[in-house]
């Protein structure tokens, strides 16, 4: 996910849960752009984009980067849960940065299985 305007429907129109250390925002059908060259805009196709959200709150730099590359390795795997077409946003809380990567597997884990649980 690159865009803002994606991450703000996600965080403003999606459910979200909390698990540790983490929030995870998600939208099941995120809205893509259309431009002219795209004869339909057919979501099923459309991969489910996720983003990252790790604010100055957590740390330095090196905390900040260091933080992201363990979330992204630990959402790796669990992308085949999400939905085609939908859209997903993850939060790090102030506690992501100390987190180690099988604390931020759990929470990620913890909040999939709540957000599966609301759909």
């Amino acid at each position: 996910m690159r865009r803002a305007a994606d991450f703000s429907t996600v965080v403003r129109s999606g459910v979200r849960a909390r698990a540790g250390c983490v929030v995870v925002h998600h939208h099941p059908r995120l809205p893509r752009p259309t431009s002219a060259s795209a004869e339909t805009t057919d979501l099923s196709a459309a991969p489910a984009l996720v983003g990252l959200v790790v604010g100055k709150n957590v740390g330095n730099s090196v905390v900040r980067h260091r933080t992201s590359r363990r979330l992204r390795a630990q959402l790796r795997p669990r992308l085949r849960q999400l939905p085609a077409g939908s859209g997903t946003v993850v939060r790090a809380l102030p506690a992501a940065g100390t987190a180690t990567s099988v604390q931020l597997g759990n929470d990620l884990e913890n909040a999939f299985r709540r957000l599966l649980r609301q759909r």
